[in-house]
């Protein structure tokens, strides 16, 4: 009996000693090999996700994240650069010190910060909320959360009528390399019906960062904005990092009931850094190069957006599009086949629309909203699947026209596509500052279909 006092005595002592925030403990640098550093003398009071900081020998405190163990060594990556970082450089960390908590506030609003919360607009300091929040969460309950919401306006004729999206929707949005994908990111922020949009730049070029925040966002996108920004030259762990953070501020608005638009761009750089972190831990690379992680790690990431938690009338909900750089347009390497399977829809950008001139170079008969039947009208179902059929027979009839092999008169469908297809095409088109609501959208696809939809 005795003994087994003694026992949770000791069991309490030692849980009241983890809770203690003042207790720092340290180690030393044992080695260092490409972006991983391992230390010695951690190991038993550190876990995965775990902050350490790095004392350099030029007196820089560099914070690092634990992402392994090797033998007795802890496997650590710095969110900095580890220039003075050697062997027997002392490491400190923080018992209990669990690592990505964010203060989000609604003051955020309106400002651009890096993947720590740290503000980058040179404003002055962010406004503090008195929660912490992880930047590392679950996904709601599948059984308690929300169902989608009504349709929503993305200010896109493309989008609103051919892949209407609805509140708490999540989409993929597939592009190559210098299609408008940016572009068409701003057209949304700024146009699309909700309550507060939150930008994450994740691996953006550092040149492209002003230019996009200035001249396609704009002040009237960023007044409503939370941007995060991590670019191209920053270590694998703050480009990781920008997508969680990204996620915590879209999850804390949701929370307080309000309409969020989601855009991260892009998962590919996202998953590249995955890899970089898979790949100095240890991991062995599977497809294409990718450690198994990664395709573990993006489902819980994708999942975090949608409808939160059912709460009636008060319920939030995340409205999501996350890009894909397909490389070399090829639509089903890995993480876009994988990405394509968790998201409740996928638009895909096409190089050749692009290099034909129309914007936004939305392909359409590619591009497909899982929600469409339970939002929109029989009447306005009826009308899309109309001109997607006349577009994929303009489509397949375009080459025997251009030779001039086409009798007008034999086949009266083709005739009716070749008359029409240039007016969907032209009806497709929209410039970077013109927004167009669904119900809109749809009447003018109606009208140039020569087809007057019926309330």
């Amino acid at each position: 009996m005795r003994g087994g006092t003694l026992a949770a005595r000791l069991d309490q002592a030692a849980a009241t000693l983890l809770g203690c925030a003042g207790i720092d403990v340290e180690g030393r640098v044992t080695g260092l090999s490409g972006l991983a550093v391992d230390i010695g003398g951690l190991a038993e009071h550190v876990a995965i996700g775990d902050r350490v900081t790095l004392h350099a020998r030029d007196h820089r405190k560099v914070t690092a994240e634990i992402i392994g163990f090797a033998g007795t060594a802890a496997r650590a990556m710095a969110f900095g650069a580890t220039d003075g970082i050697g062997p027997g450089v002392r490491v400190t960390t923080r018992l209990n010190r669990a690592g990505g908590v964010l203060h989000v506030d609604d003051g955020w609003v309106g400002r651009v910060i890096d993947p720590l919360g740290q503000p980058l607009d040179r404003r002055g300091a962010l406004a503090r909320g008195p929660v912490g929040l992880s930047a590392r969460t679950a996904p709601p309950e599948a059984t308690g959360r929300a169902r989608l919401g009504p349709r929503i306006d993305l200010g896109v004729r493309a989008l609103n009528a051919f892949t209407t999206c609805r509140d708490g929707q999540r989409l993929g949005l597939f592009a190559g390399s210098g299609v408008g994908k940016s572009t068409l990111l701003s057209m949304l922020a700024r146009h699309t019906d909700c309550d507060v949009a939150v930008l994450a730049l994740v691996g953006e070029r550092g040149r492209e960062v002003r230019e996009f925040l200035e001249d396609d966002l704009g002040a009237e996108g960023l007044a409503r904005s939370v941007v995060v920004v991590a670019t191209s030259d920053m270590p694998p762990l703050m480009r990781r990092e920008a997508a969680y953070t990204a996620m915590t501020v879209a999850e804390h608005f949701r929370d307080a009931g309000k309409k969020v638009l989601l855009l991260m761009d892009s998962v590919t750089r996202y998953c590249l850094a995955l890899r970089e972190i898979g790949l100095s831990a240890g991991e062995p690379p599977a497809t294409r190069g990718y450690p198994p992680s990664v395709f573990a790690e993006l489902p819980r990431l994708l999942e975090r957006a949608g409808p939160g938690p059912d709460l009636g009338e008060s319920t939030g909900r995340i409205t999501a599009f996350f890009t894909v750089l397909v490389e070399g347009d090829d639509h089903n390497e890995p993480i876009a086949d994988a990405v394509r399977g968790i998201l409740d829809g996928h638009v895909v950008l096409d190089r050749r629309i692009a290099e034909g001139g129309r914007y936004p170079a939305i392909d359409v008969l590619r591009s497909l909203s899982r929600a469409v039947p339970g939002c929109n009208t029989e009447t306005e179902n009826a009308l899309t699947r109309r001109a997607r059929r006349i577009l994929a027979l303009y489509a397949d009839a375009v080459d025997i026209v251009r030779l001039g092999a086409h009798r007008p008169g034999a086949d009266p469908e083709v005739d009716e596509a070749i008359r029409l297809a240039p007016r969907i095409e032209e009806f497709l088109r929209q410039t970077r500052d013109e927004a167009s609501n669904v119900e809109v959208s749809f009447q003018a696809l109606a009208e140039a279909m020569d087809e007057p939809i019926r309330p």
